[in-house]
């Protein structure tokens, strides 16, 4: 399984999922361009010591993330879409994919998913944010495959 940042806006969100990603021993796909450096001191504060435990790839753009990588399946997190995170079957090879902070990702992006799921909430409210709807789907995902990292 793995965890793909789309252009993230926020260096605290990416070093949080940067994090996650160390302490669950997942890789990360970061597409680019993202909205702060990717050496942000925000970032490694956040991030702390597990950025350098953290296998992080870095794409120039959309249209190299996807001449470069080739996810079995890619999973997007959206607040459109209509199946739920717990009623979808994950499967260990999945990407799980959250966009932008500020816009999510473009119909262009949208449109390549495999998939798209969202986790439950009142109507009324807009959105997650983006390290908490991650950690709700990764640990639903990694429950389903029996993935989480040995004790």
């Amino acid at each position: 399984m793995r965890i793909a940042l789309y252009q993230p806006d926020i260096p605290q969100n990416a070093g949080a999922v940067f994090r996650l990603a160390a302490c669950l021993n997942l890789p990360v796909d970061i597409i680019e361009p993202a909205g702060f450096v990717l050496n942000d001191a925000n970032l490694r504060r956040v991030g702390m010591d597990y950025l350098d435990q953290t296998q992080i790839t870095r794409h120039i753009s959309w249209g190299a993330y996807v001449r470069d990588t080739k996810p079995a399946r890619l999973v997007l997190l959206t607040t459109t879409a209509t199946q739920r995170h717990v009623d979808f079957k994950f499967d260990a090879n999945d990407t799980l994919m959250v966009g932008r902070e500020s816009s999510g990702v473009p119909d262009e992006v949208h449109n390549c998913a495999d998939a798209r799921i969202r986790i439950p909430m009142l109507p009324e409210a807009r959105s997650l944010n983006v390290v908490t709807a991650l950690t709700f789907a990764l640990g639903e995902a990694l429950r389903q495959v029996d993935g989480f990292p040995a004790s």
